[in-house]
């Protein structure tokens, strides 16, 4: 779909760039997501770094996931560089 993730990347403070389908690019922030349940393994660093897509969705390997649909609606913008 046109949500889903394209590329993702790691940030410091628990941040991700993400960039869409459809071309839109901006932060996610997920620390309002790091004492909920099997987020909380988000806060190793080590493994938050180890971020991915599958299917569209932002994806860890023990698959925790972030809905393309929650990316669209909570995507930050930023600037292309």
């Amino acid at each position: 779909m046109h949500w889903d993730a394209k590329t993702v990347q790691p940030l410091p403070n628990y941040r991700l760039l993400v960039v869409l389908e459809d071309g839109r690019r901006g932060e996610f922030d997920c620390t309002p997501y790091l004492d909920r349940g099997v987020f909380r393994e988000l806060r190793d660093v080590h493994y938050f770094n180890q971020v991915g897509i599958l299917f569209g969705a932002v994806t860890w390997p023990h698959e925790q996931d972030i809905a393309p649909e929650t990316l669209a609606a909570e995507l930050q913008p930023v600037d292309a560089q």
